[in-house]
């Protein structure tokens, strides 16, 4: 027989595997046969009692086993090429398989009448949530989607979020019994963590978009402030927020009005100005870069206009230059929304105060309290600030062909 066609034989009788695909299947069947689903709990501090996916709803029920199985098809389903809508509607079907049955189970699991007893999203469900959400994000790049279109998806994947959070589907896992003790304090400092992510990116860009213009113009300017900005970079967060705390207290104990400015040695104060020191880089680099940038010809049919400097920077400059910009704040929001976690430690408040309690007492859902929305916020601002690089880049483009 001819070697190439006995290769040829011998690789379609080979099955037509997805290497990714692949490695999402392996880790799924890893999280059935080598993870706890669930962790139960006596008491929120004791120790975990490991619960298999097999005994998730009960010993004696064999809804954990076809629970089980449904993944594994799922799994076969992913590590087998094929119609990437296909692979899309496998990984959602995982994901909505792991949001459901983690409720219900636990639910099953409680003992009766039993107000301590805890039960914890384990290892198990969390690696194959972790390989059904890259699935189908490896899924949706392969779709290129557009960026209204991924707007679309992010809007229904909060929609589904919030769906489960009000129909109390989750009510009986641990971390909803945390939020259920501290609702109030929950929304208090989610709003504490908002204004000061959100704050500081725009005190920095209040700051930081006019010096970038400045150091576009003035190259002594530009060689003197950015080595400055560097160096703040460099410094550790924790560093730089125990830093703050000495001559803040100064300020407010000898200016008259600071303190009722909100300024302190410890608070939302040091907090807030070592997030508007650490944002302030990328927002004059970003300008400057976005300035300098700029096409020689367009510059030019500007003065040709008869443009004024003013007239150019707001009408041409600054409209070309904002791609580079919102990237600048994109890595600023993402940047100070997960730093801000570090505010809890210095009376700032925010979702960190969750994260360091949960630590002090060894609760790892009071933990995730406070991280997961840390998170699912990081997500979304980077999802939307792509977009709006996009939708910057492709004005430019229309602008620049007009």
């Amino acid at each position: 027989m001819d070697v190439s066609l006995s290769e040829e034989i011998a690789e379609r009788a080979s099955l037509p595997l997805d290497r990714i695909g692949s490695l999402f299947a392996v880790m799924i069947l890893s999280a059935l046969v080598f993870l706890p689903y669930l962790l139960m709990r006596m008491s929120r501090i004791a120790q975990a009692e490991p619960v298999q996916i097999g005994a998730a709803f009960g010993p004696g029920s064999i809804k954990g086993w076809a629970l089980a199985a449904a993944f594994a098809a799922l799994a076969v389903v992913l590590a087998l090429k094929g119609p990437v809508s296909r692979r899309l509607l496998a990984s959602v079907a995982g994901i909505v398989l792991v949001a459901l049955t983690l409720g219900w189970a636990a639910g099953g699991l409680l003992p009766p009448d039993n107000r301590f007893a805890r039960v914890s999203v384990g290892g198990g469900a969390w690696l194959l949530f972790a390989a059904f959400a890259l699935s189908t994000g490896d899924a949706l790049v392969r779709l290129r989607l557009g960026p209204g279109a991924r707007l679309l998806v992010l809007a229904l994947a909060l929609g589904a979020l919030a769906a489960l959070l009000l129909s109390g589907t989750w009510a009986n896992l641990s971390i909803m019994k945390e939020y259920a003790g501290r609702a109030d304090a929950f929304a208090r400092e989610f709003k504490t963590h908002l204004f000061l992510a959100v704050g500081s990116l725009l005190a920095a860009c209040v700051i930081g978009l006019p010096l970038g213009i400045f150091c576009a113009r003035n190259r002594t300017l530009r060689d003197a402030l950015l080595p400055v900005l560097s160096i703040i970079q460099t410094i550790p967060s924790m560093a730089l927020f125990g830093l703050l705390i000495a001559p803040l207290a100064w300020i407010a104990a000898h200016l008259p009005g600071a303190s009722a400015l909100g300024i302190a040695g410890i608070g939302p104060a040091p907090a807030f100005i070592a997030l508007l020191a650490y944002s302030l880089l990328p927002i004059v680099s970003s300008t400057l870069a976005g300035l300098a940038g700029l096409p020689a010809d367009v510059l030019d049919a500007a003065d040709g206009m008869g443009m004024t400097p003013r007239q150019k920077l707001w009408g041409v400059e600054l409209p070309l230059s904002l791609p580079a910009i919102l990237t600048g704040v994109r890595i600023v929001l993402v940047q100070n929304i997960g730093m801000t976690v570090i505010a809890g430690l210095v009376g700032g408040g925010g979702l960190g105060v969750f994260v360091f309690q949960g630590i002090s007492q060894t609760a790892t859902d009071l933990v995730l309290l406070g991280a997961l929305p840390t998170v699912v916020m990081a997500f979304a601002a980077a999802i939307v600030l792509d977009a709006l690089i996009e939708f910057s880049r492709k004005s430019r483009k229309k602008g620049r062909s007009s």
